[in-house]
């Protein structure tokens, strides 16, 4: 089931036991080479995913001359992000429809996050859905231009409040366009004392219509922030994902790569049976539970016929063949039919 089909199928969500849909966010990574960029292909396939997501854009569209750094310098030392940008904007369409290509062959989800109008519009002839990025949650002409192509967007939350959620769905809701909110901390990487999963409950509260997943920056190590954010309603899970994570600067250092994305994957099929449904009924492994375990209503001393029975006149014990201590107060002042022994289980049919 692709992404698309997922977000305006809600109901497959639901209760049903399912796994959350799987992002591996190649971003540049590749850093301008095409074959790597179809190992990162390949691995993704290989390790899990359901989809990978690269990021197209130019520097110049993107970033003035005078853009500081917000990320760690002491692993990306680039500090303009104008001219980290540039070191890795050499993609462009006729690259982009070769991995299109390449995952089709493969059966994974080809995905890219514009950051102009022009990607926009060439990444609309490779895409079923298209990301808006943390970045870009007050941008609003280019949300609207985005949202005119009438496909489903995942808009990533990163450092907004909910005035700007708020302002950035009012925007996309009138124009019909069905949207999943992503919870993300906009941070590179986020510390996980920072990673405040429970706005991922958060976000399904206020906005209980929309698909609610997580985009995360915390440092992969054994992947339990991503098992938490499944745990707490993510139905959409997205990390940065890089073939090498030793490669110094851009998103290679908290990455996960394809051994951290098997180990989750492994782990999750594990996890998800775990939570079942979401409505509280009697499963059928609870059956002969039900028929040994619970109680009867048990004869306490011997009754004769004609006798109304009395409080006194009753106990309760195991299985539960008998008439439920549910109904004692249905079964207080009624005539015995016939006389009744201590420790007989109590039917219908024995009383008037």
């Amino acid at each position: 089931m692709t992404l698309f089909e997922r977000i305006i199928n809600p109901a497959v969500l639901g209760d049903s036991i399912t796994m959350p849909y799987m992002i591996a966010e190649a971003g540049v990574n590749h850093e301008g080479d095409i074959d790597t960029a179809y190992r990162l292909i390949e691995e993704a396939k290989e390790g899990g995913a359901n989809a990978i997501k690269f990021q197209t854009y130019k520097a110049e569209t993107i970033a003035s001359k005078n853009s500081p750094a917000y990320w760690d310098t002491t692993k990306e030392s680039t500090e303009s992000q104008f001219l980290l940008f540039k070191k890795y904007d050499r993609f462009w369409k006729d690259d982009f429809e070769k991995l299109k290509v390449r995952c089709d062959e493969i059966a994974i989800e080809f995905i890219s996050t514009p950051f102009d109008v022009v990607s926009a519009s060439f990444l609309n002839d490779l895409m079923s859905v298209f990301k808006v990025s943390s970045s870009d949650i007050t941008n609003k002409p280019f949300i609207e231009n985005i949202c005119e192509y009438g496909k489903p967007l995942l808009l990533s939350t990163g450092a907004s409040n909910r005035d700007e959620v708020d302002d950035a769905l009012s925007w996309i809701d009138p124009m019909g366009v069905e949207v999943a909110l992503m919870h993300c901390v906009l941070n590179y990487p986020t510390q996980d004392k920072n990673a405040n999963l429970n706005m991922i409950r958060g976000l399904k509260a206020d906005y209980p219509n929309k698909t609610i997943g997580y985009s995360d920056h915390t440092l992969p190590r054994d992947m339990r922030v991503l098992e938490v954010a499944t745990l707490l309603g993510a139905e959409i899970l997205e990390k940065h994902f890089t073939h090498d994570k030793t490669l110094p600067g851009n998103d290679h250092y908290h990455a996960m790569d394809k051994d951290d994305l098997l180990v989750f994957t492994e782990r999750l099929k594990q996890l998800v049976p775990l939570l079942g449904q979401g409505e509280k009924v009697s499963l059928s492994c609870e059956e002969p539970a039900r028929r040994h375990a619970r109680r009867s209503l048990v004869i306490a001393e011997d009754v004769e016929k004609g006798t109304i029975i009395k409080s006194e006149h009753l106990t309760w014990k195991r299985p539960a063949s008998g008439i439920s201590p549910r109904d004692i107060d249905k079964v207080i002042g009624r005539m015995a039919k016939q006389s009744l022994a201590r420790d007989d289980i109590l039917t219908w049919d024995m009383l008037k």
